[in-house]
Parts: C-alpha cells; sequence; structure tokens
C-alpha cells in the first residue's frame, strides 16, 4: 500500500540557489547548514554532503520508452507526477523527490557544498595533505553537473554543443546577494565538467574512506570519467578509463549475476542484494530519498503507467536478441495478473517513520549510480564507435557471460544475421531494433550499427529501472512512442511521439528558476 510522507529536503535553495537571487541565510550558513570548517578533518566530513541525495532514475524511467499506459479501470497513475512525465509535459509537480525541481535543488545543493570545500582548501594554501580531499570535491561538482546536464540539457554533439543550452556552473561559493549566473552552452558545461575530472583524477586515493562504496574511490572515479568521455565523443580516453577499471581480467570484476539471481525475487532480499556494498560490481552508490522503489515494484500503486508485458516479450527482459531469448539469462521476472509491471526486483524501497499513526516519513532507496557492468558496456560502446568491432564484440561477451553464467555469447556475424532479419520497431509491431538518428556522429555502415544495436539493447536490459535509458534516447535520436495498452497489453492506440529534433527531449527546468530570470528550455507549443 502506497504510504504518504512529508517530504524531506535537507536544504531549500530555490531560485536562490541559483541564480538568480540570495538571501542572507544562504550567506550565513554553510552548505551543510550545520559546520564551520576548522580543519582538514571538518574538510573530510562536509564532503559527505557533496553526492546527490536525489536521483532521477523514477523521471527518466517514465520519460523513456520503457513504459507504456494501460486504460484498465482501477489501475490509475501515481501521483500529478507520474502523468506529467509520462506525457512529456513541462512538470508543474514539486512535491515528488525526482520532481525537475527537487532534482535542481538537490544537485546544486551538492555543487555549494563541493564549492565550499574548496574554498576551505584553498584557504589552507591547498596543502598536500588534503590533495584527496581537492580531487573528491571537483569530481562532485562535475557528477552534480553532469547529472544537471542529462536531465535539463539535450545530448552533446561537438557540431552544435556551442549552440545548446548548458545550465549553470557555479565553481565558487556564493557570497554576494544577488548573484547573476547564466546558463552558458552545452560546450561550456561538458568542458568545464571535463576540466574537473582531469584535475581531479590525479589527486583520488582509496585509503581515506571508512565506507569508499559510497565516495568516488579511484575506480568509480575512472568509471565517472570513462562515461562522461564516451558522452563527450573521446572514445579513446574512454576506452583508457574503463581499462583502468576493469583492469586485465575484467570478467573478475563483474556483477555475481547467479547469486543475484538467486535470492528471493519478492520482498526487499534481491533489491538489498542488487545495491549491496559488498558487490564488487557496484563502485559509488547513491543513498536517495525517493519512492520509486514503490511505483518500479511489486506494489499496487502506479500501474496506469509501466513496463509492459508487451515491452518485455517484444523488446527488452524476454525478448530475442543475437545471443538467443534474453529471458533464458537466468533472472526472474516478476509479474502479476493484478498488476501492470514487467521487471526484475532490484530497486529497494524502505519508509523511515517520523510519525507513524499519521503515517508521515521518508522514502529511502539506493541506485548503484556506476558500476563495472556499466562500464563494460560503456568501452564496449566506444569500441564500437572507433570502428573496433572485435573488442566490442569481445566486450558484449564478457558480460554475457557474466549474466548467463557462460551459456551466452554472440559473434559479429550473428550480430549482423539477427539485426538484419528483423524489422525496424514500429509502436504496433514492436521489435528490438531502433532507427537511430545519432546526434553526436554518422554511423560509418550497417555493421557498426548493428553492433550499437546490440550494445544498446543489452544496456537497456541490464539497467532497466535505473534511468540510464533515456540518455541512449537522447544520444541516438531514437523516436519514442506513447501508446495506450489493455490488460491484455494489445495496442489500443498511439498517442503521441517524441521525435529526434523534439525540444521536450531536454526535461524543462523548475518554472519558478524561469521566473526568475533564468532561460527555459524552448518549446514548439
Amino acid at each position: 500500500m502506497k504510504k504518504t510522507y512529508n517530504k524531506y529536503i535537507a536544504f531549500t535553495l530555490l531560485a536562490a540557489s541559483l541564480g538568480l537571487s540570495s538571501c542572507d541565510s544562504f550567506l550565513d550558513e554553510l552548505p551543510d547548514n550545520r559546520m564551520e570548517l576548522k580543519n582538514e578533518q571538518d574538510i573530510t566530513d562536509l564532503l559527505v554532503s557533496a553526492y546527490p541525495a536525489r536521483h532521477p532514475a523514477y523521471l527518466l524511467e517514465r520519460y523513456s520508452d520503457n513504459n507504456d499506459q494501460f486504460d484498465v479501470t482501477g489501475w490509475n497513475d501515481a501521483n500529478q507526477f507520474d502523468e506529467e512525465a509520462y506525457n512529456w509535459k513541462d512538470i508543474t509537480d514539486i512535491s515528488t523527490d525526482e520532481a525537475p525541481q527537487s532534482l535542481w535543488e538537490d544537485f546544486y545543493l551538492r555543487v555549494a557544498t563541493a564549492n565550499q570545500a574548496l574554498q576551505a582548501i584553498e584557504k589552507q594554501g591547498n596543502p598536500s595533505s588534503l590533495d584527496a580531499q581537492r580531487g573528491e570535491a571537483l569530481l562532485c561538482r562535475a557528477y552534480n553537473e553532469f547529472m544537471l546536464a542529462n536531465v535539463f540539457c539535450n545530448a552533446y554533439s561537438p557540431t552544435t554543443a556551442d549552440k545548446e543550452l548548458g545550465v549553470p556552473y557555479p565553481t565558487e561559493p556564493e557570497e554576494h546577494v544577488g548573484t547573476q549566473y547564466q546558463r552558458g552552452t552545452l560546450k561550456q558545461l561538458y568542458d568545464q565538467i571535463n576540466s574537473d575530472i582531469d584535475t581531479a583524477l590525479p589527486l583520488v586515493r582509496d585509503d581515506q574512506y571508512s565506507q569508499p562504496k559510497f565516495h568516488f574511490t579511484r575506480a568509480a572515479a575512472y568509471a565517472f570519467a570513462a562515461k562522461f568521455n564516451l558522452y563527450y565523443g573521446n572514445y579513446e580516453k574512454a576506452i583508457s578509463y574503463a581499462d583502468n577499471v576493469l583492469g586485465a581480467n575484467a570478467a573478475n570484476g563483474l556483477r555475481d549475476w547467479a547469486s543475484f539471481y538467486a535470492l528471493a525475487a519478492n520482498g526487499q532480499v534481491a533489491p538489498n542484494g542488487y545495491v549491496s556494498s559488498s558487490e564488487d560490481a557496484n563502485l559509488l552508490i547513491l543513498a536517495t530519498y525517493s519512492e520509486w522503489g514503490v511505483y518500479y515494484g511489486a506494489y499496487n500503486a502506479g500501474n496506469e503507467y509501466a513496463h509492459s508485458q508487451l515491452l518485455s516479450t517484444a523488446e527488452t527482459l524476454q525478448s530475442g536478441g543475437p545471443w538467443g531469448s534474453s529471458s533464458s539469462f537466468g533472472y526472474t521476472v516478476w509479474h502479476n495478473n493484478s498488476l501492470s509491471k514487467y521487471f526484475i526486483n532490484k530497486i529497494p524501497y524502505s519508509f523511515e517513520y517520523k510519525d507513524i499513526q499519521a503515517g508521515t516519513g521518508y522514502a529511502h532507496s539506493e541506485i548503484p549510480t556506476l558500476t563495472t557492468d556499466g562500464t563494460l558496456l560503456v568501452r564496449a560502446e566506444a569500441k564500437a564507435l572507433n570502428g573496433d568491432y572485435a573488442g566490442a564484440v569481445s566486450d558484449l561477451n564478457l558480460e554475457l557471460k557474466a549474466m548467463s553464467s557462460g551459456k551466452k555469447s554472440v559473434t559479429l556475424d550473428g550480430i549482423n544475421s539477427f539485426y538484419d532479419g528483423i524489422a525496424d520497431y514500429t509502436p504496433k509491431s514492436p521489435t528490438p531494433k531502433k532507427a537511430l538518428h545519432p546526434v553526436f556522429t554518422t554511423l560509418k555502415d550497417n555493421t557498426q550499427k548493428n553492433v550499437i544495436d546490440a550494445i544498446l539493447q543489452l544496456r537497456r536490459i541490464l539497467t532497466l529501472g535505473e534511468g540510464e535509458r533515456m540518455q541512449d534516447v537522447k544520444r541516438y535520436g531514437i523516436v519514442i512512442y506513447r501508446r495506450k495498452l489493455n490488460r491484455s497489453s494489445q495496442v489500443l492506440q498511439v498517442t503521441d511521439s517524441l521525435t529526434q529534433d523534439d525540444p521536450r527531449r531536454a526535461i524543462q527546468i523548475p518554472q519558478d528558476v524561469i521566473t526568475a530570470g533564468l532561460q527555459a528550455n524552448p518549446r514548439n507549443k
């Protein structure tokens, strides 16, 4: 049953956070609202608060092609946010933890925290004893800005980035009332992220964390750098950074999928196992406020919009692929006749009561936002875009063998045969093969397209529920559709489409920030 709760917000930035205006309380209090930075330990402690407490998984999953709408009596949306996100509306809901308002506030709070730490380090004369903290602060700032870009900006293209809107990138604490910020260009945003990453990587150390999976260790830092450089178009750097994470024997560091599949499909056992800090594959885990585990999972809430049986069988968890049937990987696909949802149970949910009688409190979840498996597919894609199809296929096979306990593999000929042998997706005749219109490059030939198709399909399966799919939709200009289904997952109506040049691909920034003067994302109407 869905529980109502009063949403916790660690620090209210609103328009003052960014930009647009300031207030005395923001100037009088440090970003964690309690700490005065007197020594090196204070700076180390502050950086715990530089990691996001929000994650856009709910928003981006609803926005992506991982959902259908059900026209079934009694199957209703979860809330206003649910309906607005699914229908690609400019979201007016401000109460949901993954609403644009909440994400904007939280990410910029963390940027402010990182900047406060960097300023304190500078005031101490940038001693070498604080190199690791400086590296962590720069990575946190860059990561929060990267998350903002993924939500509120278009995909990066070297030919258009200097004309696309970015988001503000504060590099020092706000110390003056009325400071004004500009969005700048997407190129400026990516260039600054790149600069922060390049400066940070040599500084990162692993010997200062009691809970390393919640920090930018060297492995997490290089995994982030690999993913960013893939998006940035620096494929050689993406490959090199991924190599640094995966080592000489990448198979040894991948998720223990067999052990995960063996966990109970019901309840929280499997989700807790998936996000466990003891799992070697999890490189950076974010502890978040979120109800996504309810709306994604085995709860009678949010049935109107869901990853349907049609999606599962035709495109994702139970679909065919160049590796054979995806349904034979070994995972349990959770479904129930009383619910619309088909999913792997991996998004945890817990509820912290503050008032048991009133049923109020905080919803919690965790997301392994950087993993070895994800990094391996980053490397595979970078190799494919570089024309190294054999290397990309080799990486695909490493992941397939891990996911299937060695039962599945592919060849380049098999990949070509599979995708050449099926029709392109249409909303009423869906297949895993979707037309690609990449915004950042031109695919060299049909073989390259087919290898990319295989990587995108496997990543979609691997990261279902985690918000990753929308970035591939944006980067590859994939047209997605909205369909109404009946209880049997038959298509009743195609209601809308999001084409490769639709401005709604960049989610609208919060209305109060627009009202305060920051330029809105363009819209056709």
